[in-house]
């Protein structure tokens, strides 16, 4: 029941006009990275409005949400996966990291992965063994690589560099413009805490 309203109430805010630029936006042309993606032309923080009301749904809502062919249905349902994260016990929040590592197929835009990436599977990493990144960074998924990178943005809030150095390290050659822009940014991240480090990898 909860779905269908959320679902409705996303609906509500749809925008024809902002769908169109949003698909182009984010490259929803033959042969583009988004092929095939639907938008309704919502902006992302009315998708956190929406993520916060709805915030209680059950995992299997979420994974309905996830499956959608709708962007905002699925950056949706990672919002509502981060709310859920932020508040959840050790225990849940293994959950909810297994749950989105089951589901990364979906998680197959560059704002979805930025959005959530950091926030759930980088936060968790933190304090434990994040060989699942390295896994990750030599996907053949240019969606898991983007992740596996931006995840590391936890903890260079936290100082912490050596994670997102080894990830960009794996992840320097690669052709994908979306993955070269993403260790751009992480690269440019470490370099506003410590240029020196940033220089050194340089």
């Amino acid at each position: 029941m909860a779905l269908k309203l959320l679902i409705k109430d996303l609906q509500k805010l749809a925008d024809r006009k902002k769908a169109i630029i949003l698909s182009r936006f984010f490259k929803t042309g033959k042969g583009q990275y988004g092929q095939g993606d639907i938008f309704l032309g919502i902006t992302v923080p009315n998708q956190r409005e929406i993520a916060k009301k709805y915030q209680d749904l059950t995992a299997s809502e979420v994974k309905g949400l996830l499956k959608s062919r709708i962007h905002e249905h699925r950056l949706t349902a990672l919002l509502i996966l981060v709310q859920q994260f932020k508040k959840a016990d050790e225990k849940a929040r293994k959950k909810i990291v297994d749950f989105y590592l089951k589901n990364t197929h979906s998680i197959n835009n560059w704002d979805l992965v930025d959005l959530s990436a950091g926030h759930i599977l980088g936060t968790y990493l933190l304090d434990k063994d994040s060989s699942i990144l390295t896994k990750l960074a030599r996907s053949t998924s240019v969606w898991e690589r983007r992740i596996a990178i931006i995840a590391t943005f936890a903890s260079i809030y936290k100082n912490r560099f050596d994670q997102t150095l080894k990830m960009a390290e794996i992840l320097l050659n690669d052709r994908h413009d979306l993955i070269q822009k993403a260790v751009g940014w992480m690269l440019r991240e470490i370099g506003k805490r410590n240029q020196e480090v940033e220089e050194e990898f340089l």
